[in-house]
Parts: C-alpha cells; sequence; structure tokens
C-alpha cells in the first residue's frame, strides 16, 4: 500500500504538469488561428510580432513547470548580453530536455518569442505542435543525403526578409549523445577519424550542413553565433561513470537538481563564412565542449569535477515572467471544457488541428 503511494505521488509529479502543457494547447491553437486569420490583411511584420507574443505566453508557462515547479538550480558560466539580438544557438545534444534549456537563456534576454528551432523531419508529425513550430519559423530537415537544402535556405531567407526576430535552435550533432549508446559514440569517433578530425569523447562529431545554410541564408541578419555548453548534475555515477541526461519526464519528477550552462557568444564577424573554414570552426568549437564535459566527468581535481570553469552564476527565474502565463492560458481553457459546444470544439482542435496540421506541413516545408 505504502509503495503503491510513492509509485502514484511520484507519477504525478510528471502528469499535473504534462496535462496542464497539452490541455493548454487547443486554446493556444485558437487564439493563434484567430489571430493568423485577422492578420492576413496586414503586413507580415505585425503577423510576427504578435505571433512572438503568443509564443512567449505559451512558452513561458512552460518554463513555469520545468523551473519553477521543479525547483532546478539553473548555474550560467559567462554572460548573457542584456539585449536582444538575433543569432544562431548551437549546442550539445543530450536528451529532449536540451530544448528547454534553450528557452532557459532566451527568457533571460527577454527573447523567448523569438525562439526557432531546426527539427529532425519526423517531429513534424507531433499533434499540432509539429504544425505548429513549422508556423512559427521552425525548419525540419533530414539527414544526410536527404537534407533539403534549398527549402531550409528558402524558409530562413522567407523569415528574415519580414524582419522577424531570430534565435535560431541548432544541435549540431544531428543526434542525441547518450553514453549508453556505444555504437552510435563508436560510429561518430569512426567518421571523424575518417575526415581527419580530433576524436570527441564526450560529444558526437558535430555535422556542418544546417549550421552552415543557416549562417549564408541569414548573414545580413545575424549578430551572433552563441555557443552552448550544457551538463545535468546527476549523471554521474558513484564508480564516475556517465550515465544518460534526463529526459522531459525525468526533468520534470525533479531529477535534475541542477543543470550547468556555459555560455560563449562569438561575434558573426568572427565565423568563416567558407564550407571548408567554418567546418574546420564548428570542430574546434566542439573540441572544446568536449574538454569541458571531460573535466566535468573525470577531472581527478575537486574543484573542477561536477562544474564548468571560471564563475557560476545562480540565475533564479521570477516567478513573474511565468505564472500570468499559466494563469491566462488556463483561464482560456476552461470555458472550453465546462460546457458541451465548448469541449467539442477542444476536441475538434485536436482531431481536425492535427489533420490539417500534418497536410500542411507536409504540402509547405
Amino acid at each position: 500500500m505504502l509503495l503503491s503511494l510513492v509509485v502514484h505521488t511520484y507519477s504525478l509529479r510528471y502528469w499535473f504538469p504534462a496535462t496542464v502543457m497539452l490541455g493548454t494547447a487547443p486554446a493556444y491553437i485558437l487564439s493563434w488561428g484567430a489571430w493568423r486569420l485577422l492578420s492576413t490583411v496586414l503586413p507580415a511584420r505585425v503577423y510576427h510580432r504578435l505571433d512572438d507574443q503568443l509564443y512567449c505566453m505559451y512558452q513561458s508557462m512552460v518554463l513555469f513547470f520545468f523551473e519553477n515547479y521543479t525547483g532546478v538550480e539553473v548555474i550560467i558560466y559567462g554572460d548573457i548580453p542584456k539585449n536582444k539580438e538575433n543569432v544562431i544557438y548551437l549546442s550539445n545534444h543530450q536528451c529532449t530536455a536540451d530544448w528547454i534549456i534553450a528557452d532557459m537563456l532566451a527568457i533571460r534576454q527577454s527573447a523567448l518569442g523569438h525562439v526557432r528551432y531546426v527539427l529532425k523531419d519526423g517531429l513534424k508529425w507531433l499533434p499540432l505542435y509539429g504544425w505548429y513550430f513549422s508556423q512559427h519559423g521552425g525548419a525540419y530537415v533530414k539527414r544526410s543525403a536527404k537534407f533539403n537544402e534549398i527549402t531550409m535556405k528558402k524558409k530562413l531567407q522567407t523569415q528574415t526578409k519580414c524582419g522577424a526576430p531570430m534565435y535560431l535552435v541548432i544541435f549540431p550533432e544531428g543526434t542525441r549523445y547518450n553514453p549508453e549508446l556505444k555504437s552510435v559514440i563508436a560510429d561518430s569517433q569512426a567518421f571523424a577519424t575518417k575526415e581527419g578530425l580530433a576524436v570527441l569523447k564526450h560529444t558526437l562529431t558535430p555535422r556542418m550542413k544546417a549550421s552552415h545554410i543557416a549562417l549564408n541564408a541569414m548573414s545580413d541578419h545575424l549578430d551572433a553565433i552563441y555557443d552552448v555548453t550544457v551538463a545535468y548534475e546527476g549523471t554521474l555515477s558513484a564508480s564516475r561513470q556517465r550515465r544518460p541526461a534526463p529526459s522531459m519526464p525525468e526533468f520534470l519528477c525533479k531529477e535534475c537538481p541542477r543543470v550547468h550552462i556555459y555560455f560563449d557568444r562569438v561575434d558573426i564577424k568572427e565565423i568563416p563564412p567558407e564550407p571548408l573554414f567554418f567546418r574546420r570552426w564548428l570542430h574546434e568549437r566542439f573540441e572544446i565542449k568536449d574538454r569541458l564535459l571531460t573535466d566535468f566527468y573525470e577531472s581527478e581535481d575537486a574543484d573542477k569535477i561536477r562544474t564548468f570553469p571560471g564563475e557560476g552564476k545562480h540565475s533564479p527565474l521570477s516567478l513573474s515572467k511565468t505564472l500570468p502565463s499559466m494563469v491566462i492560458l488556463v483561464g482560456l481553457t476552461l470555458p472550453l471544457l465546462l460546457t458541451e459546444s465548448g469541449r467539442k470544439v477542444y476536441v475538434g482542435t485536436w482531431l481536425y488541428g492535427t489533420l490539417l496540421g500534418w497536410l500542411w506541413v507536409n504540402a509547405f516545408p
């Protein structure tokens, strides 16, 4: 009986926030749809301005759960610019929670609504979310030979031509680093050896294609690249072996007490645009990440293990930036659930919104 209660209580840690985040999605999509319809006669710049505000509201609610609710301690090494910029965000990739880390940094720069993602193609099939991420300016890409450079470049240039602010999140490794997937790591290291690149231990070999296309497509629009290295505390076993990073459900279950984020801003003028030199530059950035993570997980020095170099600043997120958004979205959702007609609209938004979204995102990638 006691064990059952413990298991039930533990599962509620995840199901409560998941229910709110997923449950408010139809109300959010309906609000966005109404604005999209009204804005058809307005300049694209005006549409994007409010679209970014709506996206900021939803993602602020998400951060209420991932930060305020979990109580995770965010430690930032380096100085985040106070002013908003048009940037490409490059980070190591370990788990689904990595997407939330980008939001954590963006909200501290008041740029949360400007976050757009380069996502693997399969994620476009996510109900509602997959379609909306594309509408918000995200780009879906396929790996290796199936990568459509023209589609991605056109998508990004369309955004920049209408003046949409850009906080483009890219994970150059292409897939997640999991220390338990030895074959994936071995294949990545073999590729590096074949290409004459330094072999990496705590990240996968970065692929340059998406990052380079983004750089070229938005070269006149960008201010900088944010080079970000993330480590999750609690991923080092008692035997000093690295363990997998927490998934979103595990993160919401408060299994990660602390996140370490090493932030480095690189001015866009310092980045070589030529493919060969850019590839070398990108790999060198990942060599730096690999050294940072090697010290974090393996250092014999007590002052270096489980930390990054420099002064780590605890960066709490104020409830005033997240709680109002949750209250508004829950307030928009409840009327839909309290009446029969509202419930029909709610269910219809999930079903028809998902179906139409799938058709749209495949017809107009």
